[in-house]
């Protein structure tokens, strides 16, 4: 089993291109099966989930290419409309193929899907929005049975703004005679992006970014061309990656506006950020002082995804960080390990509390979800002496060669 070793201690500088977005280009990918045409799709990251999406769409009956930095999919014939169970187990984000084979092939069979262990994470408002838009659903033993009957559109409000929920609604209300209106929708930028890309294959959508989308019902078959969007959170984790280690880190290709919750923790902690365009470059000289209070919430708020990579921040600064995780119940499942490394660390429920600046050491740490992973990684960058991180398939799921990002930048990290 493949482990990262890394040797902390050392400032960070370099320039970081920033990569695809690996929550934009899942829900697109899906959305190809919607669009009966010829799909490419620029700055696509060669990450694990990526390849069980395309596993997915090449077992419906995609045809399914890669060079490079683009993948092409010809989504012209479905052959089926199932999912199997070794394939929806692979990722979480499976579950987003749901809408789309509904809306292509009037019927889809899938079942639960897998990914990383953050608690109870039901797909209920997935299913209950199919349902309001003519879906009839059977789950029986971990399986999902669906066939649509007359589709037709109508306002769907949300009880919470899922970004799932948001995106398979969107892409089976493009089956739905009339229009359907989703209130309460996720305003993610990685709606946005799906709505964009859905744009140019001809849907009628609009109002993504915000808290109501409309969609009007309409069959969509367009060659069509579309570039993913930076990824926020791979910008955070750098970001938080160069303030644990000190340094001077330049971002580049990304949207400064989609990671201000970030800049402006860590602004307060003592970085000095500077934006340019399309560019972010962060100097830090260690320690770092306490952060305010850290609450995860939906976008714009700070992200879920993010709240980890701080916290390994927040054990090198000096002075006490608190975090609220709003989303999910269980997503402190790094602190156990960030405490093998000496970090100070109390949890009570949805509530963490970082005593930093106690010096990290080196130690052997088991990734324990995607962004848990990358925390690890950071605190091992800023800890003294060596570090071993195990299980490191979670972290490949979200970052593509991260070993070689940082080694560029002037961390001692390699694969193993």
């Amino acid at each position: 089993m493949s482990m990262l070793v890394i040797n902390g201690g050392r400032a960070l500088a370099g320039t970081v291109a920033v990569s695809g977005a690996k929550n934009s280009v899942l829900p697109i990918l899906a959305a190809t099966v919607v669009n009966a045409g010829r799909n490419v799709l620029h700055n696509c990251p060669d990450l694990r989930d990526v390849q069980s999406a395309i596993k997915i769409l090449r077992h419906l009956g995609c045809k399914v290419t890669r060079e490079g930095q683009t993948v092409t999919v010809d989504s012209s014939v479905i052959e089926r409309w199932d999912v199997p169970d070794d394939l929806m187990r692979e990722m979480r984000s499976s579950v987003i193929f749901l809408g789309p084979i509904i809306a292509r092939c009037g019927r889809a069979r899938l079942t639960t899907p897998g990914g990383c262990e953050l608690g109870p994470r039901p797909i209920d408002l997935h299913l209950d929005a199919l349902r309001r838009l003519g879906v009839h659903i059977e789950e029986r033993g971990g399986e999902i049975l669906c066939e649509a009957g007359k589709m037709e559109g109508r306002d769907i409000i949300l009880s919470f703004p899922s970004v799932g929920a948001t995106e398979n609604t969107m892409l089976a209300a493009t089956a739905c005679a009339g229009v359907t209106r989703i209130i309460n929708a996720a305003r993610e930028p990685e709606i946005a992006d799906l709505q964009e890309f859905l744009q140019k294959t001809g849907a009628n959508i609009t109002g993504a970014g915000g808290s109501e989308i409309s969609i009007v019902g309409g069959n969509t078959r367009r060659d069509t061309e579309h570039r993913i969007m930076p990824d926020r959170i791979e910008a955070a984790t750098y970001l938080c990656a160069a303030a644990a280690c000190g340094g001077d880190v330049t971002l580049r290709e990304c949207e400064p506006e989609h990671v201000g919750t970030i800049t402006s923790a860590l602004s307060e902690g003592g970085c000095e950020i500077s934006v340019a365009g399309r560019s972010i470059r962060l100097r830090a000289e260690r320690p770092l002082r306490a952060m305010p209070p850290v609450r995860t919430m939906p976008y714009p708020g700070f992200p879920t995804d993010a709240q980890a990579q701080m916290m390994a921040v927040a054990c090198t600064a000096r002075g006490t960080t608190i975090f609220l995780e709003n989303i999910f119940e269980n997503r402190y499942r790094h602190v156990g390990e960030l405490m093998r490394m000496g970090a100070h660390i109390k949890v009570s429920g949805r509530v963490a509390v970082v005593d930093g600046g106690a010096p990290l050491h080196g130690a052997m740490v088991q990734a324990t979800d995607l962004r848990g992973g990358a925390a690890l990684v950071i605190a091992a960058l800023a800890a003294h002496g060596e570090s071993r991180v195990g299980e490191i398939h979670h972290i490949d799921r979200g970052y593509e060669h991260i070993e070689t990002v940082l080694s560029a930048l002037g961390a001692d990290i390699r694969r193993e």
